[in-house]
């Protein structure tokens, strides 16, 4: 089995990774948290022109037909820039949900760009930006349907909004195991991609802050804590892929997918709470004030850390299904 990604891959995370350098995130972010969404939807615009919300969307239904290693090489790049909106969502859980269901319009839609939201209780109890999505779905005991707002609860990252939703008309029967775990994925390659942007933005600050004379970055106490943040990031990522390969069925056993897949956001969830622990060191106070780029980072950090199962629930269900 080969577990290196190919040239294609590259050339995904690349194209995905210019088109959003250009877009002044930052800005995009910061508007979003004052309430104005239009900044965010050209983003996403983007992104549909690219083919990111059709990876995982079949070709008979107008999408790409891709896997689920395409979608965490292209949603780790949307974590590097902290892109705003239901991410694990739109483009990893939705598609899985909806073509169970066999709703080809409903799929065909989302391949040109529509933003979808939803909720899975117990571990994805709220719907994401439910203002932003055009449509909104919640999955109770193994049935769909559409979802209705009924109230809301702040979240620490001020671009996101939580939405408590109750069940309208019935969809169809649906099976959210895969669902889950597309949508856990997709938050743990977000999380390892804010993990790389804090510590690209921590290593930059350490070589320009000067302390004593000297750049901070060549005391070895903090040349030791980014040492720390990378080992965390490069060995969380393998993971991830690995977990991208079972779900796809390209591992001599795919049965453990799920497993796979828990283990993988344990791991990018502890890399990315870890930079941005050492990110606040380097910085200081000022990187968590809302001036700093970092802020913006460390905030959506916190909140995806428990987005789609706690880390509790997935080291619980390592243990569970290594024992069995």
């Amino acid at each position: 089995m080969r577990f290196l990604l190919e040239e294609e891959h590259h050339d995904l995370a690349a194209s995905i990774d210019s088109m959003l350098a250009k877009s002044d995130l930052p800005a995009v972010i910061r508007a979003w948290n004052d309430g104005d969404i239009e900044p965010g939807r050209k983003v996403w615009a983007k992104l549909a022109e690219t083919g990111v919300n059709a990876l995982l969307v079949t070709e008979d239904d107008g999408g790409i037909g891709a896997g689920a290693v395409e979608m965490v090489v292209a949603v780790e790049q949307l974590g590097r820039h902290a892109v705003p909106g239901p991410v694990a969502e739109t483009i990893a859980a939705a598609p899985i949900l909806l073509r169970d269901a066999d709703l080809t319009e409903q799929l065909g839609a989302m391949a040109e760009g529509e933003v979808v939201t939803l909720a899975l209780p117990p571990h994805v109890p709220y719907a994401v930006d439910s203002d932003f999505a055009a449509h909104s779905y919640l999955v109770q005991e193994r049935v769909l349907s559409t979802a209705i707002v009924t109230d809301s609860r702040p979240s620490v990252d001020l671009s996101r909004t939580l939405s408590v939703v109750e069940a309208g008309d019935r969809v169809a029967d649906v099976d959210p195991a895969r669902a889950f775990d597309h949508g856990a994925l997709a938050t743990a390659a977000q999380l390892i991609g804010l993990a790389q942007t804090m510590l690209t933005l921590s290593g930059e600050y350490a070589k320009t802050r000067m302390q004593f004379g000297r750049e901070i970055g060549s005391f070895q106490a903090v040349k030791h804590h980014l040492a720390d943040v990378a080992v965390a990031v490069e060995m969380a990522r393998p993971l991830i892929h690995g977990a991208a390969l079972a779900l796809d069925g390209r591992v001599p056993e795919p049965q453990w997918a799920s497993r796979d897949v828990s283990a993988a956001k344990v791991a990018a969830g502890q890399a990315a709470y870890l930079a941005s622990r050492v990110g606040l060191q380097v910085l200081g106070a000022i990187g968590y004030t809302q001036e700093h780029d970092l802020s913006l980072y460390l905030t959506k950090t916190r909140a995806l850390l428990t987005a789609w199962g706690t880390p509790a629930a997935h080291r619980a269900r390592v243990l569970e299904l290594i024992t069995a």
